[in-house]
């Protein structure tokens, strides 16, 4: 997700509005100049950013014909941004597309399908789920370049010195670890967020989701789920669990505790690796746990599989479109993620990126351990529209404003407008 998760650290590097400039542009196509291609990145401008920048110089060295101009979009504004600026023929020619936006964009026909083009000439080194994350419809709109999923991450030393030997497995596991904590440390021994997305674990836990896309079915007002949710609530009350935290900075906040040893374990995800290494907690980075989120009553585990995929306009020229797969290809290689690994500490999507030199950042094999547990979403281009009612419920009953049921029934209904054609 570098989703709207960390958007609020994220700023625009130039004005859109001078940079949209898809395949349009009528002075970037001519036979006797190089083509110009847009790329809108929604990386964190920060930590992230350069590298790609860093990357787009190699690319233009080795492909003198061909020229990038680079925008870095904030997470937050670019999936509304685009869907403008595809709409009116004005869109970038490549972006960096998260994955729950793939199936909503190729819906729309606003990317292109890569199957047998440059691009995905070497498909087979990608992990198949991740290429079936960027499918829709049976065919594929966008190549993967890094992946993510949440984790428990939890500070050692701390567990250490509660004399928890293993990072727990259950929830219960975690309450009686987090009382542990707090008894023996003083600090906390987890807090958890009342965001939707790191509450889709608990879903997760129980053997469901808040639809069913294959039946056609929401499920977030069943049975099921609210014994999901019921877990996920009693999170943020008893010895060592810290209580929700419902204000705009609630996810800085967490962070903050984490990073500086205020609070044991959070549930977070690899873009926040290098904000880990920065805390006083994980100065020296082989303090930093990570384990698989915690099981719940069915025995399942594991949380939703993030991260970006590169996808191509459709209503770029056919110069443009040319040069923007040839781009999509150099980043995509297992030489480029490599070395975004390396810089930016984010999971690459290809096994023959996991290099020792990789490996060796504990943050990235930690992360590459949990991997296999991430479940994919399902290929429902409103998939990821439907965390935005839980958006609005979850704190409210996380901060005793109004009831589970109610704020589940409420949810129920703001999804059944977003997939009319489910039933309940």
């Amino acid at each position: 997700m570098r989703r709207g998760i960390a958007a609020s650290a994220l700023v625009a590097s130039i004005a859109l509005a001078a940079t949209a400039c898809g395949g349009g542009s009528s002075d970037s196509g001519k036979s006797d100049g190089p083509v110009t291609i847009t790329w809108w990145d929604t990386s964190n401008a920060t930590n992230e950013a350069p590298t790609y920048q860093a990357l787009i110089k190699q690319f233009e060295a080795a492909n003198k014909n061909i020229k990038v101009k680079y925008v870095n979009v904030p997470f937050d504004q670019a999936q509304n941004k685009f869907d403008t600026a595809a709409g009116s023929k004005g869109a970038p020619d490549i972006l960096r597309s998260e994955v729950g936006w793939t199936p909503a964009f190729a819906k729309k026909g606003y990317f292109l399908p890569l199957d047998g083009t440059e691009a995905l000439s070497e498909q087979s080194s990608f992990q198949p789920n991740l290429i079936k994350q960027a499918q829709y419809e049976g065919k594929t709109y966008g190549v993967p370049l890094v992946t993510d999923t949440l984790a428990l991450v939890y500070n050692k030393a701390l567990f250490q010195k509660a004399g928890i030997t293993a990072a727990p497995t259950t929830w219960d596991e975690l309450k009686a670890d987090a009382a542990k904590v707090k008894d023996k440390t003083g600090a906390d021994g987890y807090w958890g967020s009342t965001q939707a997305y790191y509450a889709q674990p608990f879903l997760y836990g129980e053997g469901t989701d808040t639809v069913d896309a294959t039946a056609k079915k929401i499920t977030v007002d069943s049975a099921a789920a609210k014994k999901a949710y019921g877990t996920w609530l009693s999170l943020f009350s008893g010895k060592g669990l810290h209580k929700a935290d419902t204000t705009a900075d609630a996810y800085a906040h967490i962070q903050d505790a984490f990073v500086n040893g205020k609070v044991a374990a959070i549930l977070q995800g690899p873009w926040e690796i290098t904000n880990f290494y920065k805390g006083s907690a994980f100065s020296d980075k082989s303090n930093l746990g990570i384990a698989t989120v915690p099981a719940g009553s069915s025995g399942k585990a594991g949380a939703p599989t993030g991260g970006h995929n590169l996808s191509v306009y459709a209503g770029s020229d056919k110069a443009h479109q040319a040069a923007a797969l040839t781009f999509v290809k150099f980043m995509t290689s297992a030489s480029s993620q490599e070395t975004i690994a390396l810089k930016n500490s984010t999971l690459p999507t290809r096994s023959d990126a996991y290099t020792a030199q990789v490996k060796a950042d504990p943050g990235i094999a930690g992360y590459q351990g949990v991997l296999s547990s991430a479940q994919p979403r399902p290929a429902l281009p409103e998939y990821s529209s439907l965390w935005g009612p839980l958006d609005t419920e979850l704190p409210k009953v996380a901060a005793g404003k109004e009831s589970l049921d109610t704020g589940l029934s409420n949810a129920q209904v703001a999804i059944t407008k977003l997939v009319p054609d489910f039933s309940k």
